[in-house]
């Protein structure tokens, strides 16, 4: 049954990210031949549909404003629910981020649908389109079907291939007049404490440090050796709560959720909570000087060792790797 689909793409400091590419991949396979529109709402967006379109959105509709510049639940809804109301869609599709997390429930409960959340797969079996979901801090997982009305889901980061890039693609990308009004949140100042460089959540590899790096300073040779490997610095709770790092980097069942293909594990025991945010990654490699420590009953790969040892040695072995690469 084709289907139109829309996707809202996410723009961070001008460009989209990922997850936006990820979400058209989910769309393609939810539209089942039919088309896939993209979104775009911000400050100053058009010049990025053509992006979109690229990476398989047939064409876009972008809400360019002000005050839309940054985020607000408030504005964001009245541009989304504006395009919604103009394209009549059977499929809409975020991205299970921040943005995602706080927009589509308010969509969801203002169009009175249904919501898949944090889908990590999408498929079409036995002619439904069943969606994959983790229950029970991703102990488990449940197949969603949806047999009426809307189908609407937001989909985690990392785990939904985009398509293939396109430059030749090309899409109708055109603007939709939207009178923003009523904002009751106002965005003064943005304060990024998340360490720079790669996005956590969106990151391909992940070395992450628990009470076991024992200070702000142990954290040093973790974002080195994430800095070799292209990756972001991330924390368990336990190193947030003794104040060794920002709880921006905090990954975990109260904390960001990771699935990266490399995690690496240092000095973390391995308590549930954590192993709720990052179980799923492709490949775990813990690092801690416990061997009866939980995190080796999740880890692919297992070190019994001091971090402060290990971690330099495998830096020092990854530098080679790029110089003869």
């Amino acid at each position: 049954m084709a289907r139109k689909v829309l996707v809202l793409g996410e723009v961070r400091d001008g460009s989209l990210r990922n997850v936006s590419f990820e979400a058209v991949a989910a769309a393609k396979t939810v539209a089942e031949g039919g088309e896939v529109v993209g979104v775009l709402i911000g400050g100053s967006v058009n010049p990025l549909g053509a992006e979109l379109v690229k990476y398989g959105a047939d064409r876009v509709v972008t809400v360019e404003s002000e005050k839309l510049a940054q985020y607000t639940p408030d504005g964001y809804s009245q541009a989304l629910m504006a395009v919604i109301g103009e394209e009549n869609p059977e499929g809409l599709i975020l991205g299970h981020t921040a943005l995602g997390k706080d927009l589509a429930p308010k969509i969801a409960s203002r169009l009175s649908s249904g919501l898949i959340s944090d889908a990590t797969a999408v498929e079409v079996a036995g002619g439904n389109l069943v969606f994959t979901r983790p229950i029970y801090s991703g102990k488990a997982f449940e197949k969603k079907v949806v047999t009426d009305g809307l189908i609407f889901a937001t989909i985690r980061p990392n785990n939904i291939a985009p398509l293939e890039k396109d430059e030749s693609r090309s899409g109708d990308v055109s603007s939709l007049s939207v009178d923003i009004k009523d904002i009751r949140t106002i965005i003064k100042d943005v304060v990024r404490k998340a360490t720079e460089g790669v996005d956590l959540s969106e990151a391909k590899v992940v070395v992450a440090g628990g009470r076991g790096v024992k200070s702000e300073d142990g954290f040093e040779p973790l974002k080195e050796l994430a800095n070799v490997l292209g990756g972001a610095v991330g924390a368990s709770r336990g190193a947030c709560d003794a104040e060794y790092c920002d709880y921006s980097l905090q990954i975990g069942q109260t904390g960001k959720v990771v699935t990266p293909d490399l995690y690496i594990a240092c000095g973390i025991s391995g308590a549930i909570q954590h192993l709720a945010g990052m179980s799923n990654s492709k490949v775990i490699v813990a690092i801690n000087k416990d061997p009866e420590a939980n995190i080796f009953k999740v880890a692919d790969y297992g070190i019994v060792g001091d971090l402060f040892e290990v971690v330099p040695m495998l830096t020092e072995e990854f530098k080679k790797l790029k110089v003869h690469s």
